[in-house]
């Protein structure tokens, strides 16, 4: 048994589980801290004489861990080891909340106050409430702070307060600076102190305020040489510093450039000045970003290995908001509960309907689909975009295929994608020829007539509806009966099966087509399907589609259209984190809706086992 728990605890085995991306290793972490949690007692430490918000956050994620990533559960559980090792200043940490809660900050209403949420409460008390003794002084325990948090958390009201509450409260010479990569970012959270500060110094009596830099004024009251500063750029200029309180915005987004980064720079250099200082404070206030190397991917890792008790720094507070490993799929991180498990401030500073906007359009566009992982649910993301079939090979695949001249009325499927004013829509028929063993496909295209007077690629789509390639609907936008009416004359000349669309933006269409197959004694329900627009989805039809056509002798033909070619051209493909496929384009202003369509029809086969 001795040899079984030493072979459990070597960190070595810990750390290669996290790195393969292992989720059984990470579903039996976070029940083990589950279970430790709740084997804990938390009413032994009075937390509601501190504050009733702070005790009810802690018994929230003891009763509903599953509302929680491992790391909030982790963060908790280690909350309550250090209430039980280091002393804890209660008054401290109310007086910090009743200077928040009396700051008006910026918001769509204008300047007001606002009650700290419990995971706020939370995250003050445990960078403000521990103390051990150094000497013969009592300090501050934490001396750095990570809030890994998505966007619309309040991360930088948070900061600023910090800020401000260091340049009234802190050392008679306190310095107190925000930081970022850019100029642009790291005027954010100044420019919420400075606006802060002329509330209650409209006059500038005791402070005077610029651009860049807040100060008391010389010969005030209170014998203050306290400022705040903003500063960015290279860290060579910055010497001599002597800071107590250092915010960095934005920090994930650092990057190292020829080995060298010079946000990683500017924050050791800030750090590294804070020496003589008693109580320092840095707080990392970052959102994920699409930077999958830099500095902050190695802070973030401490940070891990601390909360999983892998390493040991107490001084180190990290607050860390993203999915558990198993729910970055594309099937999770469309949930609700998913994105509440991200963001605990859905419903207080951002409102679920954004997510669920947000959500629609990134099935959509691969790049709202980058910005949606990043910002939203806390994944850290790369433009992992690769050449795909392309025109060429496309082109090399059309052959006579023409529906009109079927025999024997064959089965088949048939997917649309529209673009009901903007750009033209596709319909898409696949027919599997058992006796050919092989995939023929058709495309009808539509586009209304006053999209081809003002489109940028008017003059084309008028050559391809010369020819014959493409259909025009009289107005301003398709005409969806007619549409409907096309699938349905199709049908007469192949066995429809089933016909695929994105349930999203297609619903009038489908309406139309359930009435005309219930009329016709169908049965809508059996032959309209919803495709799912998901990366997890689209996986299997484009390796399928890719391996037909690029076998010695391809098993897809397709029908002599310009336009097909076209969109294949304008296709790329883009792997998540799990490595599943799907076809992109580059330009928001490129086509590429007869992939999509063809690959539904693909999904439509390998749903229904007709192939």
């Amino acid at each position: 048994m001795k040899d079984e728990k030493e072979r459990k605890d070597v960190p070595g085995e810990r750390e290669e589980g996290a790195l393969r991306g292992d989720t059984g290793w990470w579903r039996e972490r976070k029940r083990r801290a589950v279970e430790e949690l709740l084997a804990a007692d938390p009413a032994a430490y009075g937390l509601e004489r501190t504050d009733g918000r702070l005790a009810a956050y802690v018994e929230e994620v003891r009763r509903h861990p599953d509302g929680h990533n491992i790391f909030e559960v982790l963060a908790v559980l280690r909350f309550l080891r250090l209430m039980g090792r280091y002393e804890w200043h209660a008054e401290r940490v109310r007086r910090f909340i009743r200077f928040y809660e009396s700051l008006k900050f910026s918001g769509t209403g204008g300047r007001r106050r606002y009650r700290l949420t419990p995971v706020q409460v939370f995250q003050f008390a445990s960078m403000m409430g521990f103390y051990v003794r150094d000497g013969g002084s009592v300090v501050r325990l934490v001396q750095q702070a990570i809030l890994f948090v998505p966007r619309k958390f309040s991360k930088t009201t948070s900061a600023a307060s910090l800020a401000v509450y260091e340049l009234l409260t802190g050392d008679a010479n306190a310095q107190a600076y925000t930081a970022a990569n850019s100029y642009k970012q790291a005027r954010v959270c100044f420019d919420e102190i400075r606006k802060i500060v002329r509330q209650f110094d409209p006059q500038q009596k005791a402070f005077k305020i610029t651009r860049e830099h807040i100060e008391w004024r010389p010969r005030n009251r209170y014998g203050k040489e306290s400022y705040a500063e903003c500063l960015t750029g290279g860290a060579d200029t910055k010497d001599g510093l002597n800071a107590s309180l250092v915010v960095f915005d934005e920090y994930a987004a650092a990057r190292y450039v020829r080995g060298h980064s010079d946000g990683a720079a500017l924050l050791q250099v800030l750090q590294s000045s804070m020496g003589a200082r008693r109580e320092p404070l840095t707080v990392i206030i970052t959102t994920a970003s699409r930077v999958q190397d830099g500095p902050f991917q190695q802070m973030l890792e401490g940070a891990k290995r601390v909360l999983l008790g892998e390493a040991e720094d107490d001084s180190l507070f990290a607050s860390l908001f993203m999915p558990d490993a198993w729910e970055t799929d594309d099937e999770s991180l469309g949930l609700p509960e998913v994105w509440h498990k991200c963001n605990p401030h859905i419903g207080v500073t951002v409102n679920e309907s954004f997510y669920a906007k947000s959500w629609r359009r990134a099935l959509r566009d691969p790049e709202e689909m980058l910005e949606f992982k990043s910002k939203m649910v806390n994944l850290f993301v790369a433009d992992t975009v690769k050449e795909w079939i392309g025109a060429d090979l496309a082109r090399q695949l059309s052959c006579g295929f023409n529906p009109d001249r079927l025999e024997g009325r064959p089965d088949a499927m048939c997917a649309f994608d529209l673009s009901v004013s903007d750009d033209f829509s596709v319909v898409a028929y696949t027919v599997y020829s058992r006796v050919a063993k092989k995939f023929y496909v058709w495309c009808d295209f539509y586009i209304p007539e006053e999209t081809v007077r003002t489109h940028p690629n008017g003059r084309l789509y008028e050559y391809w509806i010369r020819r014959g390639y493409m259909k025009v609907c009289p107005g301003k936008v398709v005409s969806l009966e007619q549409v409907a009416g096309d699938i349905l004359a199709r049908n007469r000349q192949m066995r429809i099966v089933q016909i695929g669309y994105d349930a999203y933006k297609a619903q009038e269409v489908v309406n139309i087509l359930a009435a005309s197959i219930a009329s016709e004694g169908g049965s809508p329900d059996r032959i309209l399907r919803p495709v799912p627009q998901t990366y997890g989805q689209f996986n299997s039809p484009v390796e399928s589609f890719e391996m037909a056509v690029k076998m010695r002798h391809p098993r897809v033909g397709l029908a002599d259209n310009p336009i097909i070619f076209y969109c294949f051209g304008n296709c790329y493909i883009d792997e998540d984190r799990l490595g599943n496929k799907k076809p992109v384009k580059l330009k928001s202003n490129l086509k590429i809706d007869a992939v999509i369509a063809i690959l539904m029809t693909y999904w439509l086969f390998m749903n229904t086992g007709q192939s």
